[in-house]
């Protein structure tokens, strides 16, 4: 546990109670003076003022600031017009905001990149007197295009100009992005650490002059290759604090295919000698053996039955015909459903078998659409009742129309440079592509009188709810207020939607359905509108692998969207002597509808995917695109990263502002258990914004259920610091910004070794079903405690587990009285040894 800050403060006042409860002396009144009072507006994390914000960019100190650079959309707050916004600190903790740094303009928008002080003009845009902080960006061109271009500024950063010789590094490619420079001193020379994002590779440069560059080698793929890779970072870290034993750090961000889902930084620890990367963990796997199932080496599918034509006659032996390479085949054969290619659908079965051991691994690839279980697999017909429009006349009848994206009639299936809509009944439906993604406008029904219990309706089109600034939704009105709403999943397939209208018998209700998004999946699809005291359930589109007790599916693992099979694993332990049965289906006609496994093996321990084998920075869901700082003082490195979800970043419930960075972190690598670590601290300087009265409480036991802290210890910005002893409860930690129906729980899995963010019930979580969940990362007890370090803020938390090895940033919308902080022990009971709280100021206090 960190050095006890308690000494900052003096007298000290007992409790007694159950808990040793130790306050220091104050206003136990916490008033908040900030001047951004807006609704989830942090105070502890940098924001802008107004306007879309993305990846950290250009991190540099110079001259007493600390610069943050920024991704900016200076026209809205939504992704676009991509430019530099602009922000510095004396600290890494009190900001402000300065004036656009560098914009966008007709011939690029200005991506991601990294800023450098010239101080030996080698790039004569400066002078030795007055040297040019010079920003390596990309240079995003309306074709298509991503080359590496400069600006430069000397005047510390607050105008900039762009170099009139750019791009000064072009590939040609479409997906050359986020120059990270530095300089290396033993070749004298400046190093560019950049990526080739579709191919999962970092390609390493170097130049004297900023101007001219050579490439030098590149790395990869390796680790985790689910998505796009960007925002690399390259940089040395002492081993354990001893600088004569110094490895690299090359950290690469991945979007999708990270830990939590979505977005994610992993990183790879190795040795840099001046042209390569060479990392420790060459990516060598042998997963755990055991009696294998089904290993799909055989002609025929054996004792497994199969339905429909997806899966053939038997194994593949190789790539099908139409299909892109397959890689990640154990031996020669596998059960690939892309038989008659993504148009077939079908079933394989293995046949019962009883549970005995604690883990069934596999491999799987394929398409990426999870298992629903309100799905039907069956065909359904169409619900019976009250029809209110199925868009099959020339018109829309009484349905009234603004803006120009629904025309002036019902579409007649898919529209010019639109995928193929399917799902739909008849010919007509409403489709707000007619002016492709660019247009917007509203269709609304007429007043009508809710008379049956559900209403049903056909959704397609962009996944952009209701909540967000740009949405592509169908909501339900009453008195002109949406107490319903539904949106697309980014797919041209309509599928069933129900709303259950109990609440609204006999109350005069209306339909709006919104486009108001021209970005992409800028449009909404809507069919067979209809009330029902029957429900409509969505039918199965799923590409999955699933185990099947009782004849329902118990646990499920489906693709990501690639033809590589990686390793997955069931746990099996809660069902020892169950018989269970695999099933592997493809429900899926549309793209990526296509399912892959192999080598079912019955082990004792799990197999680890890829994912799961790599090193991530952070566990969380909201941690994306982190760089560190160049020119620090005292050479510490310290990392900022967006703390936000390409799955749901346009649509988190916030205004006029949208996105926040993460806390300043402090890097070190450490040994421990064994293994070398990368750990992460919020930098010290964040105790400047402690206010008011300290709570210190020790030698707490908590027996199963929670206990209260005292209700002036709640608050929107804290940060707490806390160690448990083990003891028999299964899961115990902290809950945090309570209230009526709200918490976000921070808790540590005994049986699992685990920490965990659960935020299921953290406030706002149905603006985006990929929003709710539980987040974790391995921790191991060190001598019998574990130690939870946590900043709250206002719409976010950032846990540090350990020395900071496991950590977890999630995002977090609760209501504004949802302050409340507990322990929490489930199963038995937990020791608390030690806890200390500080409520957060703001950092724009001075």
């Amino acid at each position: 546990m960190p050095v006890s800050r308690r000494a900052r403060r003096s007298a000290t006042v007992a409790l007694t109670t159950a808990a040793c409860l130790v306050l220091t002396a104050g206003n136990p009144a916490v008033a908040d003076t900030t001047p951004f009072q807006e609704p989830y507006r942090p105070q502890v994390h940098y924001t802008p003022a107004k306007n879309w914000m993305n990846d950290p960019n250009g991190l540099v100190y110079y001259r007493g600031e600390y610069h943050l650079f920024y991704q900016y959309n200076p026209a809205g707050n939504s992704w676009g017009n991509m430019s530099w916004g602009h922000a510095v600190s004396t600290d890494l903790v009190h900001w402000q905001e300065l004036p656009l740094a560098i914009p966008h303009d007709n011939s690029e928008m200005v991506f991601s990149g990294s800023v450098v002080v010239d101080a030996e003009n080698t790039s004569r845009l400066g002078s030795r007197t007055n040297p040019a902080m010079v920003a390596v960006y990309t240079s995003a061109h309306p074709n298509g295009k991503q080359a590496q271009s400069l600006a430069y500024s000397t005047d510390r950063g607050r105008t900039w100009t762009k170099y009139s010789g750019n791009p000064v590094l072009d590939v040609g490619s479409n997906a050359f992005r986020d120059p990270e420079v530095q300089w290396y001193a033993p070749t004298k020379s400046w190093l560019m650490t950049v990526v080739l994002a579709d191919e999962h590779k970092v390609e390493f440069y170097s130049s004297k002059d900023l101007k001219s560059w050579k490439r030098l080698s590149g790395f990869g793929p390796a680790g985790a290759t689910g998505g796009a890779w960007e925002c690399p970072d390259l940089f040395p870290l002492a081993v354990d604090g001893d600088p004569r034993r110094i490895k690299w750090v090359l950290a690469v961000s991945i979007n999708p295919g990270g830990i939590a889902g979505g977005s994610g930084v992993q990183y790879f620890l190795g040795d840099f000698d001046g042209t390569n990367f060479s990392p420790d963990d060459k990516g060598s796997y042998t997963p755990p053996s055991g009696t294998i199932l089904q290993d799909f080496e055989q002609p025929g599918h054996g004792s497994w039955t199969v339905d429909g034509t997806a899966f053939g006659n038997g194994p593949a032996d190789g790539p099908l015909p139409g299909q892109s390479a397959v890689s990640g085949i154990e031996g020669s054969g596998y059960t690939n459903s892309f038989h008659g290619g993504d148009g077939a659908t079908g079933t394989l079965t293995s046949p019962p078998f009883t549970v005995d051991t604690d883990y069934l691994n596999f491999k799987i690839g394929g398409g990426n659409h999870p298992h629903d279980p309100n799905a039907a697999t069956e065909p359904q017909p169409v619900p019976t009742g009250t029809v209110l429009a199925d868009f099959e006349g020339g018109d829309y009848g009484t349905w009234t129309t603004t803006g120009t994206a629904f025309g002036t009639g019902p579409a007649q299936g898919t529209l010019p440079g639109q995928q193929q809509v399917t799902g739909h009944l008849g010919h007509g439906l409403v489709n707000s592509f007619l002016p492709g993604d660019a247009g917007t406008g509203e269709l609304t029904s007429p007043p009508f009188t809710v008379d049956k219990k559900y209403l049903n309706f056909l959704i397609g089109g962009g996944a952009h709810p209701a909540s967000s600034d740009a949405p592509t939704a169908v909501e339900l009105t009453v008195d002109g207020k949406a107490v319903r709403s539904a949106t697309g999943t980014n797919d041209e397939h309509l599928d069933w939607a129900s709303w259950d209208l109990s609440d609204l018998q006999g109350r005069t209700v209306q339909i709006k359905v919104v486009d108001a998004n021209t970005g992409g999946w800028g449009h909404i699809n809507l069919d067979q509108v209809l009330l029902s005291d029957t429900p409509a359930r969505p039918q199965s589109r799923e590409t999955t692998v699933n185990l099947l007790v009782d004849g329902q599916v118990v646990q499920s693992a489906t693709g990501a969207d690639n033809e590589t099979l990686d390793w997955a694993s069931f746990d099996l332990r809660a069902l020892r002597g169950r018989t269970a049965r695999v099933e592997i289906v493809d429900a899926n006609t549309g793209g990526w509808g296509h399912i892959m496994a192999d080598r079912f093996t019955a082990a004792d321990r799990p197999a680890l995917s890829s994912v799961r084998r790599a090193r991530w920075a952070d566990f969380g869901k909201d941690f994306y695109a982190a760089v560190t700082y160049n020119d620090a003082p005292r050479g510490e490195r310290t990392m900022i990263g967006w703390m936000n979800n390409w799955q749901y970043g346009g649509s988190i419930p916030t205004s006029p502002w949208r996105s926040a960075q993460s806390l300043p972190r402090t890097l070190r690598l450490r040994t421990i258990g064994g293994r070398l670590e990368l750990t992460q601290q919020p930098v010290r300087s964040l105790e400047s914004l402690y206010e008011g009265p300290e709570l210190a409480v020790g030698d707490v036991t908590v027996h199963h259920g929670t206990l209260d802290l005292p209700q002036w210890a709640g608050g929107q910005a804290l940060d707490i610091d806390a160690t448990f002893s083990l003891a028999d409860a299964r899961k115990f930690g902290l809950k945090v910004r309570t209230g009526v129906g709200q918490e976000t729980v921070i808790g540590y899995d005994a049986t699992e070794q685990q920490l965990y963010v659960d935020r299921t019930k953290s406030g706002a979580v149905d603006f985006a079903p990929d929003f709710p969940g539980v987040q974790t990362a391995p921790l191991k007890p060190q001598g019998g405690k574990v130690h939870i370090r946590v900043v709250v803020d206002r719409s976010s938390v950032e846990v540090f587990g350990g020395q900071g090895q496991a950590v977890i940033t999630d995002q977090i919308f609760p209501d504004t009285d949802s302050q409340g902080v507990r322990l929490f022990a489930e199963g038995g009971t937990a020791k608390l040894d030690d806890l200390e709280l500080w409520h957060l100021g703001s950092y724009r206090s001075r």
